[in-house]
């Protein structure tokens, strides 16, 4: 299809005068093409001159497509020899007009439209580079550096800022760049005379681009947004701009580079450059703070332009002012810079495109995104024809009202009034989306609740906390604070609650970042009063770990669990995104605490019951241990080669075992080995099989409970294993069948009930299921295995002292007792279960438990765990309600159902002294 064909709108007559003349120059092309081109030159000076020039080669259009010229003028650029400046600025005139028409026909969308004129951009540059680079290397002033080497600039590399970055150059842009070049091509002497080489090449690509000649000029060039513009060369080696951005990058930088593209040189070099710079740009928290700084800008951009005040059309700034497309832009990068660090799919270039992964993150209502992208390309071709008109890097609407009347005609309106209105609804309509973002209502003061102090006496009192510390910090929570007022006024007891709020506080190391994050998102303030009115734990958890609230907002914190093999898969593309082993187990740090947040916070606010927030911990850890292994096996191969055999894996015991933790849990893990007759590993570093797996085990331990930078994992006990502490702490499998089978006490055998193998080789981890079954589903000796239960009881008894009233663990009756009680019973009856009701079951299936029985144990140990599971997530101490706050109460009975605090102790003495009945009955 020929591009007259393809034609869809046109501007509107304006210039008789002008109109007359293209009439007579395209005489005889098609109607649509004869119309479109006569009605442009109408109203556009520039563009009629550029028509008078190259009427013969426009007129091409009649038969070819716009795509066939373009490609052309490709080729020319790359292709013809000669003088560049000349080659470029035809180039420029020919695009210049193409994309012009294009844009007025309806032929090419915006996106076509400013992917050309950046095309255009790029390849001069590109060519240039090429040439003046070639020269410098021929008079051998880039030493070591060949002919082969002037393609990529000899390490030299373009990066294209802004619009040019996102393809979205307008029509009449300036091209914003930094140059740079890799030091790493040259030796330590050679450094400054390259230096001096590549800024001769950059002043000279400059002028290739930007000198006015009497064939006009390419593209104005802008080099300060490099680092510190006003102090550097134009061309700064690579390991300089990292260490400027390092240290004193700020955050319109960081946004800038959101766009940064390298387009020209050592691409590659260029590519390597932004990867290093991601942590500057991309910040591995929620980043906020990024919001205000945003604001700061858009504010000091308004004064320095002075474009405050009210709204009005004339001379109106359709980029820079409220409601224009900077505002866009802003709204998008700034939503970008907050999550980007913790989503990748949010890395993109394209405002529009940056839009649609918003909304498909959950970051912006697809509503907004969707009347934003519209009005973004509405104010695009605005500005592109106020530019077509003389050339001109204008952004400013008319003045007069024949200004006004002209840029309707090209915009293809008849009618100006109506034109000037949806411009108007338009401008407006993005100022009120950005505004609401960037600057929310003002909050109202929070009505006086009894027992709670005024806003201005809580910041008084609380001026020296760390979190208030910064003048900006004490800003945004003045604006934050009397919604939390709000809040705490509808807790149980306000004061406590606040009291606990003040904890909260006086643990954050800084405040800007976390009221930065309550100002974006009010939901949060409900949560934090919660948590501070129900959990204290949590509170002090959550105040030096403040970065997890990321994980609440994040998008997924509400999402179905996604189980272990779920898990797991997040966890290992955590790690595998960075490089380093040290990284990695830091990774998998602030994975674990968001994810154990997560589970809190759904048990307190009702969302999992007690048993399945136990469920989710085990499972959690099971994600941790599964994901974990292989890291710490790569790394211990990286010094003493692979593991032998068939290497090693880990044997859950205790409750993680049985699948059932609490918030504060250990693990209690054996690692099991089986090197298959091999004597040692092969490495840099090799060590005999014993002392591998021996190795490989504490590397494991302390890549679990190592107290990092994001802290630790787990505490980790393996004593469990076979000969406990004096034993090695790895175990091959012969020795475990061996131990299991001939040497293990009965305790040890009690234990084994509940082992779960969970991370490692998979035959492995079946051969050792397999000696467990042998051993559980043997000849039990029944006398011996009651009698040794029954010593046992004895000595956790004693050790443990009386139990009080809310110690539901400890004592005869308890919930260690039923536990224990349910292991014997099933090493009696050959089964296989793990976990306690299981146990107890099988046991009424064997005929050691009658049903009633089974109902006292079943019903004593569920309320036992419920106890025990609200304690852990809600002190970090011995339970005691009378210490507790009503917030705190409330869940405790809530999870037991019981209606006071009478009620419930009441029941938990008769369940235990009905379960140590039972215990008695069926092990005496």
């Amino acid at each position: 299809m020929a591009f007259a064909d393809r034609i869809t709108r046109h501007p509107l007559p304006y210039n008789p005068e002008r109109c007359a003349e293209a009439h007579a120059t395209f005489n005889g092309l098609p109607a649509a093409l004869h119309e479109l081109l006569e009605n442009t030159a109408s109203c556009s000076p520039y563009l009629a001159g550029l028509m008078a020039r190259e009427a013969d080669w426009i007129a091409r259009l009649a038969d070819c497509e716009a795509e066939d010229l373009r490609d052309e003028v490709w080729a020319d650029i790359t292709q013809t020899d000669g003088d560049l400046k000349a080659v470029f600025r035809q180039a420029k005139r020919r695009i210049a007009l193409l994309a012009a028409v294009a844009d007025l026909g309806g032929v090419w969308p915006l996106e076509d439209v400013t992917r050309t004129l950046t095309e255009l951009a790029d390849r001069c540059l590109q060519r240039g580079l090429t040439h003046l680079t070639a020269a410098q290397i021929a008079r051998g002033k880039l030493p070591g550096q060949t002919e082969e080497d002037a393609e990529e600039g000899a390490g030299m590399c373009v990066l294209a800022m802004g619009k040019g970055g996102a393809y979205e150059l307008n029509y009449s842009s300036d091209i914003d760049m930094i140059c740079l070049f890799d030091e790493t091509r040259f030796a330590a002497d050679d450094y400054l005379d390259a230096r001096t080489t590549f800024v001769k090449i950059t002043r000279a690509l400059m002028s290739l681009m930007s000198d006015v000649t009497a064939d006009g000029y390419v593209f104005r060039s802008d080099l300060r947004l490099r680092p510190d513009a006003a102090v550097t060369p134009v061309c700064i080696a690579m390991e300089t701009a990292e260490r400027y951005y390092e240290s004193v990058g700020r955050t319109w930088e960081r946004a800038a580079f959101i766009k940064a593209r390298p387009c020209a040189g050592d691409l590659a070099a260029g590519h390597r450059f932004l990867d290093r710079l991601s942590p500057f740009i991309w910040r591995k928290h929620l980043d906020f703070a990024a919001i205000e700084d945003a604001h700061d800008m858009r504010l000091k951009i308004r004064s320095h332009k002075g474009l405050g005040g009210a709204m009005q059309l004339e001379g109106h700034n359709i980029k820079l002012g409220a409601g224009g497309i900077r505002e866009i832009e802003f709204f998008t990068q700034t939503r970008q810079l907050i999550a980007g660090g913790r989503d990748p799919d949010l890395r993109v270039r394209g405002t529009r495109e940056g839009l649609d992964r918003l909304v498909d993150a959950g970051w912006v209502p697809k509503e907004a995104s969707e009347r934003l992208q519209a009005n973004y390309v509405a104010h695009r071709e605005v500005e592109h024809r106020l530019q077509m008109i003389g050339d001109a890097q204008t952004h400013e609407l008319p003045k007069t009202d024949e200004g006004f009347q002209r840029l309707a005609r090209f915009m293809g309106e008849e009618d100006t009034g109506k034109f000037r209105a949806g411009l108007l609804a338009r401008l407006e309509e993005v100022a009120a989306i950005t505004d609401s973002f960037f600057a929310p209502d003002e909050t109202e003061e929070a009505p006086e609740t009894e027992g709670l102090a005024s806003a201005s006496t809580y910041l008084e009192q609380w001026r020296s906390l760390p979190a208030l510390r910064s003048e900006r910090s004490v800003a945004l929570f003045k604006r934050v604070f009397p919604a939390i007022l709000r809040q705490m006024a509808q807790a149980t007891r306000p004061p406590e609650a606040m009291a606990e709020f003040e904890r909260f506080l006086s643990g954050l190391p800084a405040g800007v970042q976390v009221f930065s994050l309550f100002d974006a998102n009010p939901q949060l303030t409900k949560l934090i009063v919660d948590i501070c009115a129900t959990s204290p734990a949590l509170a002090t958890y959550l105040s030096r770990n403040a970065d997890v609230l990321d994980a609440v907002i994040g998008g997924d914190f509400f999402k179905p669990w996604p189980k272990v093999a779920g898990l797991t898969e997040f966890l290992t593309e955590k790690m595998d995104a960075v490089d380093d082993y040290e990284s990695r187990l830091d990774a998998a740090r602030r994975w674990q605490k968001e994810w154990h947040f997560r589970v809190g916070v759904h048990h307190l606010q009702g969302l999992l019951s007690p048993e399945d927030a136990s469920a989710q911990y085990a499972d959690l850890a099971d994600a941790t241990l599964t994901a974990l292994l292989p890291v710490v096996k790569a790394e211990f191969a990286r010094k003493h080669g692979a593991a032998p055999g068939r290497g090693a894996i880990v044997l859950a015991m205790g409750s993680a075992g049985a699948g059932a933790l609490s918030a504060q849990s250990d693990l209690d893990l054996i690692v099991i080995y089986d090197a298959q007759g091999v004597e040692g590993s092969d490495g840099r570093r090799p060590l005999d099989t014993r002392t591998y797996f021996a190795r490989l085990t504490q590397a494991f331990v302390t890549a679990l409970t190592a107290q990092m930078a994001e802290g630790r994992l787990y505490e980790v006990d393996l004593r469990l294993r076979p000969s406990g502490q004096a034993g090695p702490v790895a175990t091959s499998l012969e020795a475990f069948r061996t131990y299991q089978m001939n040497d293990a006490w009965v305790w040890e055998h009690l234990a084994l009930t509940r082992a779960r193998s969970i991370a490692g080789d998979a035959s492995l981890r079946d051969d050792v299921e397999q000696v467990r079954r042998t051993v559980l589903e043997g000849t039990p000796d029944v006398t011996k295995i009651k009698t040794q239960t029954q010593e046992m009881r004895v000595r956790l008894a004693d050790a443990s002292g009386p139990p009080g009233p809310w110690d539901v663990k400890s004592g005869a009756g308890g919930r260690q007792d039923i536990e224990l009680t349910g292991q014997a019973l099933s090493l009696i009856a050959g089964g296989t279960e793990r976990q306690t009701a299981e146990q107890l079951e099988h046991a009424v299936k064997a005929g050691l438990l009658t049903d009633a029985q089974l109902n006292v144990l079943s019903e004593s140990h569920k309320l036992f765990t419920r106890v025990q599971m609200a304690s852990r997530l809600l002190t970090d101490k011995a339970l005691e309600p009378e210490k507790m706050g009503a917030g705190s109460l409330a869940i405790l009975l809530r999870d037991c159902d019981c209606d006071t605090v009478e009620a419930l102790e009441g029941r938990i003495a008769q369940c235990r002294n009905q379960a140590a009945d039972v215990v008695e009955q069926v092990l005496g």
